[in-house]
């Protein structure tokens, strides 16, 4: 159970991404994987017990998955 501010009546929980959103285009896959690369060096530092820097690796790696598979669609000619 969360125990939280944030998730409350007056505060409902809001979606990190809507239905059907379509991730913006994306870097040629050698530039992602290296930003992903660093991304996972920097996350890799965060403190597991902090709600915010969960918060914010969550966000990212999120991110950066996106861009990462975006990335790769347009590598093989396709398009979600």
């Amino acid at each position: 159970m969360i125990h939280s501010s944030v998730h409350s009546v007056e505060n409902p929980v809001e979606r990190l991404r809507e239905p059907n959103y379509v991730t913006p285009d994306a870097f040629p896959l050698d530039l992602e994987i290296g930003i992903t690369r660093h991304v996972l060096e920097e996350i890799a530092a965060c403190n597991i017990h902090s709600h915010d820097d969960m918060l914010h690796a969550a966000v990212t790696l999120d991110c950066r998955v996106r861009a990462l598979l975006a990335a790769l669609d347009a590598e093989r000619g396709e398009r979600p």
